[in-house]
């Protein structure tokens, strides 16, 4: 640094300049402020120091103001600051990094700085500089007392400030520091974790239940439990044995409760009463800790149901391969338990009886499952719930839960199971059983966990139905059931024991909303008394009349309650259906592997007096599809073929249609009348094929 710098100026050293800062403080104060550069700058200090090895006082009429560093290396900023130390030991110094961190705040603390201003801080860095300067150059200010002031770096969470110089540990200004620039309380502790200095914000003084003055002269020990004086002690220790800075988070208790604080612990060079010591910085971090762990829960929680959502479409993907209703289950517990995210997991029916029966299961609660098994109530009345309800029910909380039996809640604690979900595997109202499933998590089985198995519940259901069709499809051999019903509360029973008709079933279905339509044919009884019967019967959603005569009628009707829906959904192919006298006869087949029993108890829901009157295996006749085919074309004359061929080359059959009815009828020289009836005749030979002779009654 060269002597020609007169005596007021300011020197900003910048590894390049200038800079933004030192435009700055060009622009707000009418002192010189001259740049030069880092490397420039400790070769003068050199040469200074060299003309000057005793640093004579009187050199000071040539200090400048102030020496504000604007350097980003921690090692570069504490040498510099050793050597303005050395040549101008009167100078307020001021370390101003374009952008502030631990390692640099540490450097100014370590190297005496007045004043450590990042640039990025929220203050303004100029304001904070020239209101250093000032103060520092107070005649009243004495150098002896010269402290290091580190400012809070908001942006970072970088907050250390220390004091330097023995006298400091009784001084005013340490206490000015301490409540000036620190977060909420700050310690200086000895080696021996005895404190020697304090100050506490006012806010966070009202949580001691002792006054925070009275603090100096106690112990770590003193303060703290056993469990939390030993940490803050190896901190306290590891902070002098590497004189770097450390941080620590630790809990004390207080007026308002257990809080969480952060320590940030700063070493200080020079002993203080003989010993070596530290400022502590504690910042009360109660809040953000909250916050953080109500974030990291949320995230826990989308993480768990992206992952239970992965498994559930996992699951339904196997379905569609399985080849039984108990591979189906299987399938399903071991999946849900292979994924991690549950202990357990079983699938229970119920019978005719009201009984619960287990099935198939998968994972290690097997204390639970086996104490859930032979208790009349606890977890039994929650798969209850389910098949009442027909809704998903839970239990959170099992081991300490008031209304699980004491067996069941000791269970629950040896296998580790906190909470249980029961989901109803049904289909068109038909519930063939309900999925038990376990898990250890606290927060398990949240609205969209209960979501996600409620589809699982359905989907379940479905391929169960699903797969009895195809097993019955594809049968050559076929069981052939008989059932007769002794009166009922539906339609058909009252109508044939009052008017003495005969109702028989040609088809039954089930439309996308769920509703089971009906197509019934009404002997010995005109189409306006049916109808008006169907207004006033309770049973009869909606009636209308397809076709009749006086002595008969063919009607669609959907009924609240009805045997055939419960029939078609466990899978079973209706034959015939007739009401006469008020006795009914139901011919239906199933697969050879069909549960006969869960079919007529299921239709004893809806009938109570049913009898399984004949059971008879039925061989199928093997026909390829060249038979069919000829078998169709065979039910065809030769004018309703010839308008079919017509009419599918022709475009007819196309939206929107290539040809209309009477182009195909001048092609065949008639008139369109007699086309469409041609037409019309074939088209239902065709589709009797498939629906009267082929399929039967079975729900789409």
């Amino acid at each position: 640094m060269s002597h020609e710098n007169r005596s007021g100026s300011i020197l900003h050293v910048a590894t390049a300049h200038p800079t933004a800062l030192q435009t700055q403080l060009s622009a707000v104060t009418s002192v010189d402020v001259r740049s030069v550069t880092a490397t420039s700058f400790a070769e003068s200090l050199e040469s200074v120091a060299e003309s000057d090895p005793r640093g004579d006082p009187d050199a000071a009429d040539d200090d400048p103001a102030a020496i504000v560093l604007e350097l980003d290396r921690p090692e570069r900023v504490r040498d510099l600051l050793e050597r303005v130390r050395a040549v101008h030991p009167s100078v307020p110094t001021v370390v101003a990094p374009s952008a502030g961190n631990e390692a640099l705040a540490t450097a100014a603390l370590r190297g005496n700085a007045d004043e450590y201003v990042p640039s990025d801080a929220d203050e303004d860095p100029v304001d904070r500089i020239l209101s250093t300067i000032r103060a520092c150059r107070e005649p009243d200010d004495s150098r002896d007392s010269r402290r290091a002031r580190v400012v809070t770096d908001e942006s970072t969470a970088d907050a250390v400030t220390a004091t330097t110089q023995p006298s400091v540990a009784s001084g005013d200004g340490t206490h000015r520091i301490l409540a000036n620039e620190l977060p909420d309380e700050a310690f200086v502790i000895g080696a021996d974790g005895t404190y020697l200095e304090a100050k506490v914000r006012p806010e966070a003084a009202e949580l001691y239940s002792s006054p925070p003055d009275e603090l100096p002269g106690s112990r770590l020990e003193d303060v703290f439990p056993d469990d939390v004086a030993p940490k803050l002690h190896d901190c306290l220790d590891r902070t002098l044995r590497t004189g770097e800075v450390q941080s620590i988070e630790y809990e004390a208790e207080t007026t308002g409760g257990v809080r969480r604080f952060e320590g940030r612990v700063v070493p200080i060079d020079e002993r203080i009463d003989g010993q070596r010591a530290v400022v502590w910085f504690a910042r009360d971090i109660t809040e953000r800790v909250r916050r953080e762990r109500e974030l990291r829960s949320r995230r826990d929680h989308l993480e768990t149901l992206n992952r239970i959502g992965t498994v559930v479409g996992r699951v339904i993907d196997t379905l569609v391969e399985a080849p039984s209703r108990d591979a189906i289950e299987r399938e399903v517990c071991e999946q849900l338990v292979d994924s991690g995210l549950y202990c357990g997991a079983w699938i229970a029916e119920r019978t005719g009886d009201g009984r619960l029966t287990y099935r198939t299961s998968a994972g290690e609660a097997e204390t639970y499952l086996t104490c859930a098994d032979e208790l009349e109530t606890g977890h039994r009345c929650l798969i209850e719930r389910a098949v009442e309800t027909g809704a998903v029910q839970t239990e959170t909380n099992i081991p300490s839960s008031e209304t699980m039996p004491e067996p069941l809640r000791a269970a629950a604690r040896e296998d580790g199971v906190r909470s249980a979900i029961a989901v109803p595997i049904s289909h068109n109202e038909s519930v063939y059983g309900v999925l038990t499933v376990l898990a250890g998590r606290k927060d398990a089985f949240s609205d969209g966990e209960r979501a996600g198995f409620g589809l699982l519940g359905e989907t379940i259901g479905f391929t169960i139905m699903a797969v009895k069709n195809r097993q019955l499809l594809f049968s050559d051999t076929v069981v052939e059931l008989e059932f007769r019903i002794d009166g009922g509360d539906t339609f058909s029973f009252d109508l044939s024991e009052r008017y003495d008709c005969t109702v028989s079933l040609e088809w039954a279905g089930t439309t996308s909303n769920g509703r089971t339509v009906q197509y019934v044919t009404v002997d010995g009884l005109d189409r306006k008394t049916v109808l008006e019967e169907a207004d006033a019967h309770p049973s009869v959603e909606e009636c209308r009349g397809i076709h009749g005569s006086e002595d008969g009628c063919t009607i669609e009707i959907r009924l609240s309650e009805s045997g055939v829906r419960t029939l078609a959904n466990h899978g079973a192919t209706i034959r015939d259906v007739t009401v006469a006298d008020g006795v009914g006869t139901c011919l239906i087949e199933v697969s050879q592997n069909a549960n006969v029993r869960e079919i007529a108890e299921a239709l004893t829901v809806v009938y109570e007096n049913t009898e399984l009157v004949a059971r008879r295996e039925v061989d199928r006749p093997v026909r390829t599809a060249a038979e069919r085919r000829d078998r169709i074309i065979d039910e065809l004359t030769d004018r309703q073929l010839t308008t079919l061929r017509l009419a599918y080359y022709s475009g007819f059959f196309d939206w929107p249609r290539e040809s209309t009815g009477e182009e195909i009828a001048d092609a065949m020289d008639v008139s369109p009348p007699t086309m469409h009836q041609h037409l019309r005749k074939g088209l239902k030979a065709i589709l009797a094929e498939f629906f009267e002779a082929g399929g039967g009654t079975e729900a789409d």
